[in-house]
């Protein structure tokens, strides 16, 4: 069964607590901390498989989970790491959260960190010093990241094949690749894409046998624009045309609108034209056809074929080839120079802006509080363990050293005022 789009729930590990412990050995009456560190959670990792081609296993397995990392314990013991979790997917997989595409795995065995394990908390046995010999807090681990994702399938193929419903794309798959689609003599035989590989000369090309378009497909009509998704990553598009048609001309026009209306680059495509079913029909007909199909496709190379009398399909395949080495080679060169370009942005680096912060007073019915946000502080924040005095005046201190503090004074924090950060809450000062 085939399926190109699915929805799943993704849950990274768990941090594990750090753990809080003190020493207790014959003749040594003040051991000091040794509470150790939680372990990371596991993360959701995806990695790209040429040999896959549909979403199908999220439709029976819509929540992913990894495992959450182990507590520390005393004598500096390490809690252990989740397991993370690798899921296979199909090349040209998109991944997207909050409508965001955060993945997209174009090559095979790409691996790409879909979710974050959290990492562990410290052990008490990190905050000694020389005013703290005997601190009894320890960190909380932090929480994996949670999310449902979107996930989308968009063939990556060297050809792909396009036009009217049984216009000759299956039968031309089977017999050029080891491809064994669905054939009969009717309308939308095809109902889901098909991949086939088709050897020619040195070389083979990965085929996608789109099925069948209308008039209206892009508006979702007939079989929808579902399929059209797969058309935007072929390298060069095989325009198949039933040589007996009525209106060849028309029958051209219909689709090449069909896939403007879809999406502009489409009608940039690099793209040959194979006139089909040629078997039966007088060379004076098959050469009418094909002027006809000139005259409104200007430069386009036509080729008259039969894929059930096997005449022609050498020439075409060839002419694809050469097509898809120069597109592919386009891209190369392209994507090589954005990767050399330097574009100047005005903007703060990564590692500012996770030190950034703000503060906020609210006035409510319950009365004034103050929220401060920041990647960095809400982390800090998220691995406190809350009404734990030591634990809440490590923040404190914190906040004091990168200015917060100065600014809920300016703001007019006192003493009992509420702080809260990453939903936490506690007094400004120690109470």
């Amino acid at each position: 069964m085939f399926v190109d789009t699915a929805k799943v729930f993704i849950s990274a590990g768990k941090g594990g607590d750090g753990a809080v412990s003190l020493r207790h050995e014959l003749y040594i009456p003040k051991g000091g901390p040794d509470g150790g560190d939680g372990g990371k959670g596991g993360d959701v990792i995806f990695e790209a498989v040429s040999g896959l081609n549909t979403l199908i296993d999220f439709r029976y397995k819509p929540e992913l989970k990894a495992q959450p990392g182990e507590r520390g314990s005393k004598r500096d013991r390490h809690g252990a790491d989740g397991k993370s979790i690798t899921v296979k997917v199909p090349v040209g997989t998109i991944v997207r959260r909050d409508g965001n595409v955060i993945a997209d795995l174009t090559k095979n065995g790409q691996k790409v960190v879909i979710a974050k394990g959290g990492d562990g908390g410290f052990g008490n046995a990190h905050f000694k010093s020389s005013v703290r010999q005997t601190p009894r807090m320890a960190e909380k681990g932090e929480d994996g990241e949670v999310f449902e994702a979107e996930v989308e399938l968009k063939l990556l193929a060297d050809v792909g094949l396009i036009g009217f419903p049984n216009a000759g794309k299956s039968t031309f798959l089977s017999v050029v690749s080891n491809a064994r689609p669905e054939i009969a003599d009717y309308a939308f035989t095809t109902l889901t894409p098909n991949l086939g590989v088709a050897d020619i000369d040195d070389g083979s090309m990965l085929i996608a046998d789109i099925p069948g378009l209308i008039e209206g497909a892009s508006e979702g009509k007939g079989l929808g624009d579902a399929f059209l998704r797969h058309v935007e990553r072929t390298a060069v598009l095989l325009h198949m045309i039933d040589a007996y048609s009525d209106d060849v001309a028309d029958a051209y026009r219909i689709i090449r609108s069909e896939l403007s209306n879809y999406s502009l680059d489409l009608t940039d495509r690099p793209e040959i034209i194979a006139l089909t079913k040629i078997d039966g029909l007088d060379a004076d007909i098959i050469q009418m056809q094909v002027d006809a199909l000139k005259a409104v496709a200007g430069d386009t190379p036509v080729f008259a074929i039969s894929s059930n009398a096997h005449q022609g399909l050498t020439e075409v395949l060839r002419a694809l080839r050469v097509k898809v080495n120069e597109s592919r080679a386009v891209v190369e060169l392209i994507e090589s120079d954005d990767e050399d370009e330097e574009v100047e942005t005005i903007s703060l680096g990564k590692a500012k802006l996770a030190e950034s912060w703000a503060v906020e007073r609210i006035e409510d019915e319950a009365g004034i509080y103050f929220v401060v946000t920041g990647e960095k502080i809400e982390r800090f924040a998220r691995r406190t363990d809350f009404g734990n005095y030591e634990a809440e005046n490590r923040l404190r201190d914190i906040m004091k050293r990168i200015g917060i503090s100065h600014e809920l004074r300016r703001r007019g924090a006192e003493g009992n005022s509420i702080i809260e950060i990453a939903g936490g809450r506690f007094t400004f000062l120690e109470q």
